[in-house]
């Protein structure tokens, strides 16, 4: 044999298994393609299950049955009180002005003042902090308006 006929016998069988090999890679690719479309429709399937109120509602019908009885509870927790102190206001109103005279009577310098006011020291300080931290907070902002806009460059004048 020479080798002319091994080529020419070799050549078809490549042919084959090169024709073979890419039905291989499309059947391949198919697959793939079939595995991706069910993927998607599957997450629309759940997209679309997460948005239907019906569904999530169905779902969920302890938790919304326990939210609504803690919501009329907390309303009717509220009316209570609201119903309670317009009965006892008289009775809140005169304990309350027996406790400022109480204070008043304790402590007379602090007549007509906040009951919890600091010395003027305390208080002097307290402005200064305020003070000093606006103007550094002023001066951060500034510094990075500055970095975030871009600065213009005037250009020379032109002389006739």
């Amino acid at each position: 044999m020479s080798e002319r006929d091994s080529v020419v016998k070799s050549g078809p069988t490549h042919i084959v298994s090169s024709q073979s090999a890419r039905e291989q890679v499309e059947h391949t690719a198919d697959r793939i393609r079939d595995e991706l479309l069910l993927t998607l429709s599957e997450l629309e399937r759940r997209r679309e299950r997460v948005l239907d109120v019906r569904y999530q509602a169905s779902q969920h019908q302890e938790l919304l049955i326990g939210l609504g009885v803690a919501a009329v509870a907390a309303v009717g927790i509220g009316v209570g009180i609201g119903v309670w102190r317009a009965r006892h206001r008289q009775q809140l109103l005169a304990k309350k002005r027996r406790l400022a005279l109480h204070r008043a009577w304790e402590h007379p310098e602090r007549l007509a003042t906040r009951a919890d006011q600091a010395p003027l020291s305390v208080e002097l300080g307290r402005k200064l902090i305020v003070i000093f931290g606006s103007a550094l907070a002023t001066a951060v902002a500034r510094n990075a308006v500055q970095g975030l806009v871009p600065q213009r460059r005037t250009a020379p004048a032109k002389q006739a």
